[in-house]
């Protein structure tokens, strides 16, 4: 008779069972090894059984048994018992006091009773549609499911369903259509997607004249007759091709009369400066579509461009994109932070390995809406959201603690798999049972800077969600909002014009006196410290005034009282304005160049004396007298005085000697000519 444990719950007692049976003991014996070796050493008070002592000793019994699954895991996946034993694992841990179960059966009777369900017995599912998240809600309405803390919690046990890095991150991308809880027949598919997927690309051919590495696994193929096409392009020519990537490097194999030609090898794994992203390709080299990468290093003269040919969507360019960058920053990763040790390096590499065949059947799964790559990687993952860097700074110091050579880590997994991987000399001793109850100090800190990560990039993606309207409006439509954004400052202009112009005599001598102080005493930061606490005093008193809520959309009217024919004339006219401001502004520049390269020989050698003058008054006079009289001449220019003294002579010979200067002749061609005198 099975012995029944009175604080655990109905699904603790019966997954601690299941456990005695597989570790072959008892659970007297699993209840007396725990108390003696966990519960008694780390000063817990014996015999008290709240829900940390339900919970810990749910780990230690599943940490036990789980050690035995993962001796044959590819043969348990087959058979259904891993999924099934370890879904109940998750269950028991969410779960573990009969208290907990108390409150819950009562929560879900109040729940049924209020939307006056009645109960049903649920029947288990036969067939698991291959489309399954966009019914699943209606199959398993009824079903046990998990938590997002138990399948992260599992995941820091057996990095096979998810890693702890990214755990959380693929369980919202798996449960977006069940309200954040993992059903069985979506773990029991996603882990058979995953052993699929682990079988299809150990029968991948390697590239032609290459040998893989010991420690090289093939991650993904396309280009193949089964496959979509894989093109290269190379100026204005095009190669169709099959495309590998590995752990180590990207192989391109164009496609030959018969067979493939030896492939092109791109090495992820060299120290140099390397980068991949997206492009945009078409027929002879014009970017029409949207839909390739380009590779570019400082080894090459030009990238390599490979385009993925898509009728709609460029969801192909996404996926290898995301893969490629995976394996990129991978390397960067263990080059940056100097993992040495070839044990700690292929953990990393096994547990990339693992991410993106938790991608390609996650993949299979979800056809119908794609998920984002990323949130299945983990490289990938933490080089776009905000604190990336800092947690991979922690999970680099966390290596040092996380031994790769227990029955449950990334890399005994995939060998107990039949995946190759590295040979290492060095023996990995094995890690103690007890440390397999679950996540270590060090991965719970990094799990904390996840956390804040993730919030931190869901406060970002709604910031990034309020600014998508803009980019979708037009020309017209985006230029009257920026007008309508400019009033404020069109409304000061008018205000610094009347004081510039003396209109308000007391005011502008107040504002010249202030300059010719601040310059003198040189406090030009103070000056620019009371302007920022003016600004601060700005923002309280729009706080207090509460402005933030009166304030919650910004209206535009871009109706116009004008004719189509007087807006037509209008918009020529605007246009006219641009054009004739592009030509003054080039024949500014070729002026302005013309006396740099001494064209105009009499202007240039005007300007050098007037430059070496300037240059000799500001080394002998300090600098804040200079800016002294540059403000009391602006001031005093501005005034009805400095009107009257003044003369407009000075300003005609200065436009007669701009006017002098000859530029350079401009020719446009349609193709680069093979010598010129000076090219710019």
């Amino acid at each position: 008779m099975a012995t029944r444990i009175k604080h655990l719950s109905s699904i603790a007692n019966d997954v601690v069972q299941r456990c005695a049976e597989k570790v072959g003991s008892s659970v007297e014996e699993l209840v007396e090894e725990f108390e003696s070796v966990v519960w008694n050493n780390n000063g817990e008070q014996q015999g008290s059984y709240g829900e940390g002592y339900s919970r810990r000793f749910v780990e230690y019994c599943s940490g036990k048994a789980v050690k035995e699954f993962c001796q044959k895991v590819d043969e348990k996946i087959a058979d259904g018992s891993f999924t099934r034993f370890t879904f109940d694992v998750m269950l028991a841990w969410e779960m573990p006091s009969s208290a907990d179960e108390e409150a819950c059966t009562e929560n879900i009777a109040k729940e049924r009773e209020d939307r006056k369900i009645p109960l049903k017995e649920t029947s288990g599912q036969d067939e698991i549609p291959l489309f399954y998240s966009d019914i699943m809600p209606l199959l398993v309405d009824n079903e046990p499911s998990v938590g997002e803390d138990a399948f992260v919690w599992f995941g820091s046990l057996v990095p096979l369903v998810c890693d702890v890095v990214n755990g959380r991150f693929t369980f919202e991308t798996l449960t977006v259509s069940t309200m954040n809880r993992l059903h069985f027949p979506a773990y029991d598919k996603f882990f058979k997607e995953i052993d699929k997927s682990i079988k299809h690309l150990q029968k991948q051919a390697t590239p032609k004249g290459v040998e893989l590495g010991d420690d090289e696994f093939i991650l993904h193929v396309e280009g193949t007759a089964g496959s979509q096409r894989v093109i290269r392009h190379i100026g204005g020519t095009s190669w169709p091709g099959r495309l590998t990537l590995t752990n180590y490097a990207l192989y391109f194999e164009a496609s030959g009369v018969i067979t493939y030609e030896d492939a092109l090898k791109i090495d992820f794994s060299k120290d140099i400066e390397q980068s991949v992203k997206p492009a945009a390709t078409g027929p002879w080299g014009a970017p029409l579509f949207d839909k390739a990468i380009v590779y570019e290093s400082s080894e090459l003269s030009e990238g390599i461009v490979l385009e993925f040919p898509e009728m709609t969507s460029s969801t192909r360019r996404d996926h290898w994109l995301a893969l490629t960058k995976e394996i990129l920053l991978l390397h960067k990763f263990l080059s940056t932070f100097n993992v040495k040790c070839p044990i700690h390096a292929w953990g990393m590499h096994a547990r990339t390995i693992l991410s993106i065949i938790r991608l390609h059947a996650a993949r299979e799964m979800l056809r119908i809406s794609p998920p984002d790559p990323t949130k299945f990687l983990i490289f990938a993952l933490f080089d776009e959201i905000p604190k990336g860097d800092y947690i991979l700074e922690k999970l680099a110091g966390s290596l040092k603690t996380v031994n790769p050579g227990h029955s449950c880590s990334a890399s005994s997994l995939l060998r107990r798999m039949n995946v190759r991987e590295a040979i290492i000399s060095s023996e990995v001793e094995e890690v103690r049972e007890e440390s397999l109850r679950g996540p270590t100090d060090d991965i719970t800190s990094l799990e904390s800077a996840i956390n804040k990560a993730r919030e931190e990039e869901k406060e970002i993606a709604v910031a990034k969600a309020s600014t998508e309207g803009l980019k979708e409006e037009g020309m017209t439509d985006s230029t009257v909002v920026l007008i309508e954004l400019l009033k404020p400052l069109k409304n000061v202009l008018p205000l610094f014009q009347e004081i510039l112009m003396w209109e308000r005599p007391a005011i502008t001598l107040s504002v010249m006196a202030a300059a010719l102080m601040i310059a003198y005493r040189e406090w030009v930061g103070k000056g620019i410290a009371i302007l920022l606490f003016w600004v601060v005093g700005e923002m309280l008193w729009a706080r207090k005034n509460r402005l933030n809520e009166r304030c919650d959309e910004i209206v535009v009217c871009k109706a116009s009282d004008k004719s189509t024919r007087e807006s037509v004339v209008s918009a020529q006219h605007g246009l006219r304005s641009v054009y004739e401001l592009v030509q003054t502004a080039n024949i500014s520049l070729l002026k302005l160049q013309s006396i740099f390269l001494s064209k105009a020989r009499k202007h240039a050698d005007m300007v050098m004396i007037a430059l070496s003058g300037l240059a000799v008054i500001l080394a002998v006079i300090p600098t804040k007298y200079f800016i002294m009289g540059i403000i009391l001449y602006c001031c005093t220019m501005t005034s009805k005085v400095g009107q009257k003294l003044g003369s407009n002579q000075g300003n005609r010979r200065l436009k007669e000697w701009w006017d002098s200067i000859p530029v350079i002749p401009v020719r446009v061609v349609d193709k680069v000519p093979e010598c010129s005198t000076y090219t710019t």
